[in-house]
């Protein structure tokens, strides 16, 4: 489950939009780029996203390098899918950090913090 981080990003002043699909992500970074984006990671086990993508995220980060390039993106993935984590290397997008579920507000901050 995604953990809620409502009351952090608040403290910190971030002003925090919630959308339940990629699709909509990139729609919204289209219009109005984000200073941070945080992300559950999905491995493609059996299916091929778009064709290209060995999961979930990538198309973001693609959409990402034209339409917002300084957006910071904070992934999170399952102790399962850790290993699959480095397929988001083969995008020309840096990801700002990497917390394996479940994680901490603590954890979090610290990478909020190093922005």
């Amino acid at each position: 489950m995604f953990p809620d981080f409502s009351a952090l990003y608040q403290r910190k002043g971030l002003a925090e939009l919630r959308v339940n699909s990629i699709r909509k992500a990139t729609a919204l970074v289209k219009k109005q780029p984000a200073d941070f984006i945080v992300v559950e990671f999905f491995y493609a086990y059996s299916t091929n996203y778009s064709g290209i993508y060995k999961s979930n995220i990538e198309g973001l980060l693609v959409s990402l390098i034209k339409y917002s390039p300084s957006t910071k993106v904070i992934v999170l993935v399952k102790k399962k899918e850790m290993q699959f984590i480095n397929v988001l290397d083969a995008v020309d997008y840096p990801v700002h950090g990497v917390l394996q579920l479940p994680t901490s507000i603590a954890q979090m901050e610290d990478l909020l913090d190093i922005a």
